[in-house]
């Protein structure tokens, strides 16, 4: 609504004030450190205590002088600043500008324009004000300081308000408090408030309340009475809005008694203004008049103004007006004219100014910042499009690979069960190998140059391997060749001279060609089994485990066992 309504944020917000929760014990300022100086500091000025704070200020620029620390004396012309008038306050921000050359290249110059911004802006100078802004601002980015960069967007979101342009101040408000992490927590709450205020001018009246409530939360969680009162009023600019004007009035009230006790305190201003739009929407006239007087009163005493005093002005011009009282009238049309060619000189700039050297700069920018966005995504759709078009070239690879083994491997199962369904109709004997598969596995073969083996030792073996086979002992678990010589009555060392020369495979193949080739047949002839689990059949084949004997098959037929089933189970349904 005025730009002075909150005004203490502004002033502090372009400063490096640390704000520190903890409680400094009353002991003499000499005790306290530069940084506890800036908190005690802080505290007085925050809650309007210009003695004490003036006094802190000094001691502050004193120690700092006398131990001859440059920063610190810069820090210190800022805190005697604060409360200086108009020429002494320059004079300050000039000092600091003396000793800058050899202060922190990161903070200087912005920081100096910042605060020369700051007393312009405090002193109703707004013109002044919006230009170091723009020249601080300019080097805070070449910096980037976020840190300043947060405060002078901050401050030039104030002059937005100051024009009406409440909107682009909220998004800026709105930006910093979802964004605080260059902003102390005494800032934060003041855009916080700022942000109310703005929704409230807006009629974004939902938000508003939820910002209020959290308000209140916030200072009585934390005993802050001043800021409690600063909401107080903001929930009576609320109700106004809502036309509830009662409590409006009862809430006002209460924030005028507070504040009334400082008349230089500026939010007063703030609180008569709503306090009497509130008593128009109860049509008490001599009480909204006597709210505006006095606001009339304090900008005689302290030479500040705000848009909205045009509306105060023309209030009390027709309050008069209808008394008949022409000196009273005279007298307020009179200061309406003054006031009101200070206002449009400031309005009219920075009306065609801020959109132009702000607004517009900022526009391109974010122009700029969209065109990169949307060429870094052309970049990115690219890649991505090329990557998937690997990926998808790549799945299509793998996926005739795929179907193209799927093919062969149902070949190679549907061969096998021809051959055995081929074997078992022309033979009756059950031992008998149902089909000869080519073994890729690398057997130790015995050169047969070296037989060692007595023939008749040679026939007894093969008989007894006959046997062996054709009563399927080679399902039994843990069959070795040292357990089958014992069983046979022979040596390991006839017995794997015979099956290497007479079966032409060691016994490890041997015995897993007989275990495979009963499973082959077994599986095209008994459908039961064919519904066993993997395991089961591996037990019933006499592997110790699921894992050996699908090696063991893969190995020996060249799919799996999931396949030759599965293709079983087709010719079955053909």
């Amino acid at each position: 609504m005025m730009k002075v309504r909150f005004f203490l944020l502004f002033y502090i917000l372009g400063f490096n004030i640390f704000y520190s929760q903890k409680t400094l014990k009353p002991n003499p300022l000499k005790e306290y450190s530069y940084l506890d100086l800036k908190t005690k500091f802080d505290e007085y000025y925050y809650r309007d205590a210009t003695r004490e704070s003036n006094l802190i200020a000094l001691y502050f620029l004193q120690k700092a002088k006398a131990e001859k620390n440059q920063s610190q004396i810069a820090e210190g012309y800022v805190l005697m600043q604060f409360n200086a008038n108009f020429p002494n306050a320059l004079k300050y921000v000039d000092s600091i500008q003396a000793i800058s050359k050899d202060l922190d290249k990161k903070i200087y110059p912005a920081k100096i324009y910042l605060l020369r911004g700051n007393t312009y802006f405090k002193f109703d100078n707004l013109k002044n004000a919006f230009e170091n802004y723009l020249v601080g601002l300019k080097y805070a980015k070449e910096n980037k300081n976020e840190r300043q960069i947060a405060f002078i967007e901050v401050n030039i979101a104030y002059l937005q308000n100051y024009i009406g342009k409440h909107k682009e101040a909220a998004k800026t408000f709105r930006y910093y408090l979802n964004h605080p992490s260059s902003l102390y927590g005494t800032e934060r709450n003041q855009i916080h408030q700022n942000l109310t205020d703005a929704y409230i001018e807006i009629n974004k009246l939902d938000s508003a309340k939820i910002l209020i409530n959290e308000g209140f939360q916030y200072s009585l969680e934390n005993k802050d009475k001043y800021n409690y009162y600063k909401y107080l009023s903001l929930s009576g600019f609320y109700n106004v809005k809502l036309e509830d004007y009662k409590k409006a009035v009862n809430d006002l009230l209460i924030c005028k008694k507070y504040f009334s006790a400082d008349i230089t305190n500026l939010n007063i201003y703030y609180t008569l203004f709503v306090l009497g739009k509130a008593y128009i929407g109860l049509h008490e006239k001599d009480h909204a008049a006597q709210s505006f007087i006095e606001i009339d009163s304090i900008v005689q005493k302290t030479n500040n103004t705000f848009p909205e005093l045009r509306e105060v002005y023309t209030y009390l011009i027709d309050y008069y007006k209808e008394k008949n009282n022409k000196e009273k009238q005279l007298y307020y049309i009179e200061r309406f004219l003054k006031v009101d060619q200070k206002l449009d000189e400031q309005f009219k700039y920075l009306s065609a100014e801020l959109p132009r050297k702000y607004d517009t700069p900022n526009l391109l920018q974010e122009k700029e910042h969209i065109i990169n966005d949307l060429e870094n995504r052309k970049t990115i759709l690219s890649i991505s499009i090329g990557s998937l078009s690997i990926i998808l070239l790549l799945v299509s690879f793998l996926y005739y690979k795929s179907k193209k083994t799927e093919k062969k491997h149902r070949k190679i199962a549907q061969d096998l069960i021809h051959s055995i369904e081929e074997r078992n109709s022309e033979l009756s004997t059950a031992n008998l190998d149902p089909i000869q598969i080519q073994n890729t596995e690398q057997v130790d073969i015995e050169d047969k140059t070296y037989k060692t083996t007595p023939e008749e030792v040679t026939q007894f073996i093969l008989q007894e391997l006959e046997v062996f086979e054709s009563k399927e002992l080679f399902l039994r678990k843990g069959i070795t060749s040292a357990s089958l010589a014992k069983s046979i009555k022979t040596n390991t060392t006839y017995l794997s001279e015979v099956i290497n020369t007479q079966k032409g495979k060691n016994f490890a193949s041997y015995l897993n060609d007989l275990r495979i080739n009963y499973a082959l047949n077994r599986l095209v002839k008994d459908r039961k089994f064919r519904s066993y689990k993997l395991s089961v059949i591996a037990n019933e084949l006499g592997y110790n485990n699921e894992q050996a004997f699908s090696l063991a098959f893969k190995k020996k037929t060249g799919i799996t066992l999931s396949i030759y089933i599965k293709e079983i189970e087709q010719e079955n349904r053909t």
